[in-house]
């Protein structure tokens, strides 16, 4: 998949900006099946997406963003996202996330991050050891980042899941440093799946890389049911468009 390039206009796109070009890379591996929605979320925020496959070994030049969509990576064997953890292109995810890149993990995408320790802690079976598919209230618990800016703090938004394994799991002492150091991005007003204080996303200590379990990207249309994703994504890709990093 490496070459396809999506440009704004070809999903629909925004208007033109006027700050720089941002480059996001979509990672799809095998069993990916939010991947394409991902990609139109960011190109209808104006960024210039490119699809690459799990077996390359490089992301395209001048990446700014990367998002890492839901699914069910390599059929969720072993766990979720540890074989995805461990494929070809993660090393080059991992090596934009340390020299300061942003990175977007979505429900098998948060999971991959857990897997990879980009993030802390794990996502473990469903307390209910069911499957749930609904759209939850979340609470916006920080604004301090690219992603969350453009929301209110404690605003209240709607974001739709879809996960078996969503079960955000941490020691004390890292549930603790999380609180402390303002990295809950989102908690769930309603707790669908036993996660540790309610948290369904959290943020690295640059505050550049964000896994969440929802997915906001499936609220960027009115006619899909709503618009609350769309701030997410027209935060962080106008942020990179200003700050030129």
């Amino acid at each position: 998949m490496r070459g396809v390039r999506s440009a704004a206009g070809r999903f629909g796109g925004s208007e033109p900006s006027t700050g720089r070009i941002v480059k996001a890379a979509v990672i799809v591996f095998p069993g990916s099946n939010c991947d394409r929605d991902l990609a139109v979320a960011l190109a209808r925020s104006g960024a210039e997406v490119e699809m690459v496959w799990h077996k390359e070994t490089d992301l395209p030049k001048g990446v700014d963003l990367v998002g890492l969509p839901g699914g069910f990576s390599y059929g969720d064997h072993l766990r979720c996202g540890a074989i995805a953890a461990r494929s070809a292109i993660v090393g080059a995810v991992k090596g934009h996330a340390e020299r300061g890149g942003h990175v977007l993990g979505i429900c098998n995408g948060f999971q991959i991050l857990t897997e990879t320790g980009l993030l802390p802690g794990v996502l473990m079976r469903n307390s209910g050891l069911k499957f749930v598919c609904n759209t939850q209230a979340l609470r916006v618990e920080t604004t301090r980042s690219a992603f969350t800016e453009g929301y209110g703090e404690n605003g209240v938004i709607r974001i739709p899941i879809a996960h078996h394994d969503g079960n955000y799991t941490a020691d004390s002492d890292t549930l603790d440093r999380l609180t402390g150091e303002d990295r809950i991005a989102f908690t769930y007003l309603s707790n669908p799946n036993g996660s540790a204080r309610d948290i369904a996303g959290v943020l690295s200590p640059n505050r550049r890389i964000l896994g969440m379990m929802p997915h906001p990207e499936r609220v960027v249309d009115p006619a899909l049911g709503g618009m609350d994703g769309s701030t997410l994504f027209e935060g962080v890709v106008g942020a990179l468009e200003t700050a030129g990093v």
